[in-house]
């Protein structure tokens, strides 16, 4: 299988451009501070010193949700970008969430957020790096090129 071989369906499409804009969202409180995020510096900072993670992984993982995203959104590297968030949401579920069980805090009733949010993310990047990006995905004009 071709690393950016895809078919034409909408289901990729549908997964790779919902999933991009919500981790795009998060990507951007990393890297630009907007959605009320602390931006680069902050992040890092946070990542690094707070949580003690290697500032090569915090650098990461930053640029995989921001720049990531978008790849995602316009189909690019789309096998890869799913395989990395799914590295990112079971990191975050190991280093923070799992102590606060499977619900997200809807009440403001437990301490911090469980993980449910990043199962969706992880099942619905799976399907990603099984499917490839679908329609008008940048990956199926690449592998199109790459066949002729």
């Amino acid at each position: 299988m071709s690393f950016f071989k895809t078919d034409d369906s909408w289901a990729g499409l549908i997964l790779r451009v919902g999933l991009g804009v919500v981790m795009f969202a998060h990507g951007a409180q990393k890297l630009l501070g907007w959605f009320g995020g602390n931006g680069f510096e902050g992040t890092l900072g946070f990542f690094t010193q707070k949580m003690g993670l290697p500032w090569l992984v915090a650098f990461l993982v930053i640029i995989g949700e921001s720049l990531g995203s978008v790849g995602l959104i316009v189909g690019f590297l789309t096998r890869f970008t799913a395989a990395s968030f799914i590295v990112i949401m079971l990191g975050a579920i190991a280093t923070v969430h799992w102590p606060y069980g499977f619900y997200m805090n809807w009440f403001g009733l437990q301490q911090g957020e469980g993980f449910e949010y990043h199962l969706l993310v992880i099942a619905m990047s799976a399907a990603l790096v099984v499917i490839g990006g679908g329609k008008w995905s940048v990956d199926g004009i690449i592998a199109a090129w790459l066949e002729r």
